[in-house]
This record gives structure tokens, C-alpha cells and sequence, in this order.
């Protein structure tokens, strides 16, 4: 059958996913390390609140990536509307600018294969070499750091092994 276009997501189920938000019109909303952090730790709040189990995480100025568990329906939804609303309401405040469109696309892909996810995390855990040319391990603002030394070895080992460069992930900021 031939969609004029696709079908809207109503309810996205459990599963491990991958996240890619940007802001409205990729506004550098987030262009100093102490909004970064509150991002950052808002996405850790909220994850936490709603369930979620972060793999790999990736802030910058105008969107993020992220890999995670959720383990609840809607959660998809529950986690990005709790998030982009927070920091949303934060930045405007903190701008004086209340009402202000601050997140503008998010998109979500249901990694159901074990390649998938393991190319996925290696390109959000590396994703700062792309868009800022920093090491991973020496951008705070990812998950690289947590990882290296949080994982075991063969897995870390494992997940690093994936070429990211064929991987069709929307990253055009």
C-alpha cells in the first residue's frame, strides 16, 4: 500500500531506543557548559522519574542523542515531553521569554537487533568527535567517560569494534 505519508505514533511500548532532539530552528540554546549541565542533569531526573535506563548519552548546544531502556508504555513520550518541558520552561525563564519555542523535532527508532544497537551506541558514545572534533572522554557533556569506565571490558571492546559511518541517523546540527 502506498502512504501519502506515514502514520502518526500514538503510543510507542516498551524497548530500547535511540532518541535524536533538536531545538526550533537549531538555536544554540544550551551554549555554555552550566546550561549543558542543567540538560544534563535534567535528563538524568527525568529518566530516573519515568523509568528510564540511559546506555549512552550525547548533549550539545542545539540537540542531544540518547540510548536508552524504557520499560513502560508511552515512555518515549513521558521522557521527552518531561524533559523538553523542564528545560524548555528553565531557558525561558532564565531569558525572560516565557512561552518561547525551545525543542522543535524529536525523533525515535526501536532498536530491535543487536547490531543495531551496538553500532547506535558507539555513535552516540563517540558522537563529540563528530559535531565538536573532542575527544569523547574529555567531553563531559556524553556518556564516553561513564562508559569506559563503568563497562566491562569485552563489551566496551565489543561496542567500539562497530563502524558508525553507514549508520542513517538524522545529525545534520
Amino acid at each position: 500500500m502506498n502512504w501519502p505519508h506515514a502514520p502518526s505514533k500514538i503510543v510507542c511500548g516498551p524497548g530500547l531506543y535511540i532518541i535524536t532532539a533538536g531545538t526550533y530552528q537549531k538555536h544554540h540554546h544550551f551554549s555554555s557548559d552550566d546550561r549543558l549541565r542543567v540538560l544534563q542533569q535534567s535528563l538524568f531526573s527525568v529518566a530516573l522519574e519515568v523509568g528510564w535506563e540511559l546506555q549512552a548519552w550525547a548533549l550539545f548546544s542545539n540537540h542531544y542523542h540518547l540510548v536508552g531502556i524504557c520499560n513502560q508504555e508511552d515512555g518515549v513520550r513521558r521522557l521527552t515531553s518531561k524533559l523538553h518541558g523542564a528545560t524548555g520552561q528553565y531557558l525561558n525563564k532564565l531569558e525572560g521569554t516565557p512561552g518561547r519555542k525551545v525543542w522543535y523535532r524529536c525523533r525515535d527508532t526501536l532498536l530491535t537487533n543487536e547490531k543495531s544497537y551496538m553500532a547506535r551506541l558507539a555513535y552516540v558514545h563517540n558522537n563529540s568527535m563528530k559535531h565538536l572534533k573532542v575527544p569523547p572522554e574529555q567531553y563531559e557533556f556524553c556518556s564516553m567517560h561513564w562508559f569506559k569506565t563503568k563497562a566491562d571490558r569485552p563489551f566496551y571492546e565489543t561496542v567500539m569494534s562497530f563502524p558508525t559511518d553507514s549508520i542513517s541517523i538524522d545529525d545534520d546540527y
